[in-house]
C-alpha cells in the first residue's frame, strides 16, 4: 500500500494556503540598506511608502531629470551643467555622503536621501518605459546625472561603491602590462614613460568589450586589440557608467513588458500619466509666496507698462486686447488667471476688463463677463474648498496640452499654436531680432521643445541681467532654473529688469519697443 504525503500539492487542485499562515508569516522583503552613496538600481525597493510620498518624490525628481535634459538642449558645458544643476539637486533631490555624519550610512537622514533616491527613480522607470522614445530619454538624462554624482562623491566612498559593483572587468597582468607597454602608452596621453608603466602607474588596468567604452574609443584614449578595450582605472568613470546605462536599458524593457500589470490600479495609473506627459515640459503650480513682489506698482494703470516684462503668450493676450478690445472665452481666461497671479485684486481686474471693453455697455459687461471674473478669483462659484481661492494661473504645460485655439482665438503659447512665420514676425515686434536666437527657437519649435525656445528668449532678453546677478551672488544658480510658468516668467523677468527694485521706477527701465 502506498503511503499518502499530504503535505504535498496536486497539481491537478487549486493550492489553498492557510489564511492565518498567510496572515502572519514572515515578510519576504525587508528595509533595502544604503551603503553607498551611488546607486546602480539594480534591485527595486520593496518598503511600503504613502501614496503622496509617491507622487511628490517622483515630481521632486522629475525636476532635475527636465533641467538636466534642458541644459543639454540649450548646449551647456558640463562645467556649466554642473553648476546649474548642484543647487537644484540640494533642494530637490539632495544625497549626502557617509562622511557628512558621524554615524555614516546609518543616519536617518542620510537613510531617507537614499530611499527618495531609490523610490523616485523606479516610480520614473515605471512612468517613462511605455514608449521606445521615452525609454531612450530617460536613460540618457539618468546616465547623464548619475556622471554627476560619479563626479561630484567623495573619492573614497566613490572607489569604495565601484570596487562593490560585480563588473565584468577582466585585470591585465604584469606581464601583459610589460608585453603591450609600448601601445599602451601611445594610447594613454598621460603617460611619459615606459617607467612609469611598468610601476604600476595608476593603479590597475583592465580589458573590456570596446563597445562598452565607445566614449573612450571616440576621444581615442585607449588601446583597442582583438575585440577588447584597455581602459586605465582613471577612466573607470566610463565603465561605470557604461554598466549603469546597460543595466538600465534592460531594466526599462523588463518593466514595459510588466506594464499592463498596473492597468487594474486606478491609484497609480494616473499619477503615471502625470508624470509620463509632464517629461516634455514639467508641470508647475504657483503659490502666494512664488508671485509675491511686495511694494511693486500691480494695478490697472501699470498693466500697460508691465506688459513688456510677460512672457509671450501673456504679451500677445494683451496686444491682442488693446487692438480689438476683445477677447473670447479662453483668452480671457488665460489672462485672468495670470493676472490673479500677479497680483492684481479683483476688484482692479473688473475694472482691467471693463475698461478693455469699450465697445459694449455697462449692463452686457455686467450680464456676460463679471460672473466669470469673481468666479476665476473664487468670489462666487466653486465649492467650498476652492471658494476665496479660485483657479490656479495656467502653467505652461496646461497651456500646451489643453483647449488649443481655434479660429478668432488668441489663447495657447505663440511657440506651440503659431505658425514658423507669425511666430518669427511677434519675435520681432517684441524687439527679438537676434539671428542666432531666432535660428534656435525655429531648432526647438521643430522638434517641439516650446518650453525650451521660451526660456531661450527670455535669456537673450535678459543676459546681461543676468551676468549681473550671477557676479554679484544676489540670485543662485536654483534661483535660475528652466521657467515652466509664465507667473514665474514675469516674475523673474521684472526682478532682473528692475535689480529686485519693486517700485514704481521699474516700469521705465528697459521698456523695449511696444508691439504694433
Amino acid at each position: 500500500m502506498i503511503r499518502q504525503d499530504f503535505n504535498r500539492i496536486d497539481p491537478k487542485r487549486r493550492n489553498i494556503i492557510d489564511h492565518k499562515k498567510k496572515q502572519f508569516a514572515a515578510p519576504l522583503y525587508d528595509h533595502t540598506e544604503y551603503p553607498h552613496r551611488l546607486n546602480l538600481y539594480n534591485l527595486p525597493p520593496t518598503a511600503e511608502i504613502r501614496l503622496e510620498q509617491f507622487e511628490q518624490w517622483a515630481i521632486d525628481r522629475l525636476r532635475i531629470l527636465a533641467e538636466i535634459e534642458a541644459c543639454s538642449f540649450r548646449n551647456k558645458t558640463p562645467s556649466d551643467t554642473a553648476a546649474h544643476i548642484t543647487p537644484l539637486l540640494q533642494k530637490w533631490l539632495p544625497l549626502s555622503s557617509n562622511s557628512s555624519s558621524s554615524m555614516g550610512y546609518k543616519d536617518e537622514k542620510l537613510k531617507l536621501e537614499r530611499q527618495k533616491d531609490h523610490y523616485s527613480h523606479y516610480i520614473l522607470r515605471l512612468a517613462f518605459s511605455s514608449t521606445e522614445d521615452l525609454r531612450r530619454r530617460f536613460s540618457r538624462v539618468e546616465s547623464a546625472l548619475f556622471k554627476l554624482r560619479f563626479q561630484l562623491d567623495d573619492a573614497r566612498e566613490r572607489q569604495s561603491f565601484v570596487e562593490s559593483l560585480s563588473m565584468n572587468w577582466e585585470a591585465v597582468s604584469e606581464e601583459e602590462k610589460r608585453e603591450l607597454g609600448r601601445d599602451l602608452l601611445n594610447a594613454t596621453p598621460m603617460l611619459k614613460k615606459l617607467q612609469e608603466l611598468e610601476e604600476g602607474w595608476a593603479g590597475l588596468w583592465f580589458k573590456v568589450d570596446f563597445e562598452t567604452v565607445s566614449e573612450l574609443l571616440e576621444s581615442r584614449r585607449v588601446f583597442l586589440k582583438a575585440g577588447k578595450a584597455y581602459v586605465p582605472v582613471r577612466e573607470q568613470l566610463s565603465m561605470v557608467l557604461a554598466g549603469f546605462g546597460e543595466s538600465l536599458d534592460q531594466g526599462l524593457e523588463i518593466t514595459a513588458r510588466a506594464l499592463p500589470g498596473l492597468d487594474e490600479d486606478d491609484r497609480l495609473t494616473p499619477i503615471l500619466n502625470h508624470l509620463s506627459k509632464n517629461f516634455a515640459t514639467p508641470d508647475s503650480t504657483i503659490s502666494d509666496s512664488d508671485t509675491a513682489l511686495p511694494g511693486a506698482p500691480i494695478n490697472v494703470s501699470s498693466i500697460d507698462g508691465l506688459s513688456n516684462h510677460f512672457p509671450l503668450c501673456m504679451r500677445n493676450l494683451h496686444s491682442t486686447l488693446r487692438k480689438t478690445s476683445h477677447l473670447k472665452h479662453y483668452g480671457r481666461l488665460q489672462y485672468t488667471l495670470f493676472l490673479k497671479g500677479i497680483g492684481l485684486t479683483m476688484e482692479d481686474c473688473l475694472f482691467f476688463w471693463r475698461q478693455s471693453f469699450k465697445l459694449i455697455t455697462d449692463e452686457t459687461f455686467v450680464k456676460e463677463y463679471r460672473y466669470n471674473v469673481r468666479h476665476a478669483y473664487g468670489d462666487v462659484g466653486g465649492d467650498a474648498v476652492r471658494r476665496g481661492r479660485g483657479y490656479s494661473p495656467f502653467s505652461c504645460q496646461k497651456i500646451l496640452t489643453e483647449h488649443p485655439p481655434g479660429s478668432g482665438e488668441s489663447h495657447g503659447c505663440p511657440y506651440r499654436h503659431f505658425s514658423l512665420d507669425n511666430l518669427t514676425g511677434l519675435l520681432h515686434a517684441t524687439g527679438v531680432d537676434d539671428r542666432d536666437v531666432l535660428r534656435g527657437v525655429k531648432e526647438d519649435v521643430e522638434k517641439k521643445r516650446y518650453h525650451i525656445a521660451c526660456n531661450r528668449v527670455f535669456e537673450w532678453v535678459h543676459k546681461g541681467d543676468i551676468a549681473r546677478v550671477k557676479d554679484d551672488g544676489s540670485l543662485g544658480g536654483g534661483e535660475l532654473d528652466t521657467i515652466v510658468h509664465p507667473n514665474t516668467y514675469f516674475k523673474r523677468g521684472y526682478l532682473l529688469k528692475t535689480g529686485g527694485r519693486t517700485g514704481s521706477a521699474g516700469l521705465g527701465e528697459n521698456k523695449g519697443r511696444e508691439m504694433d
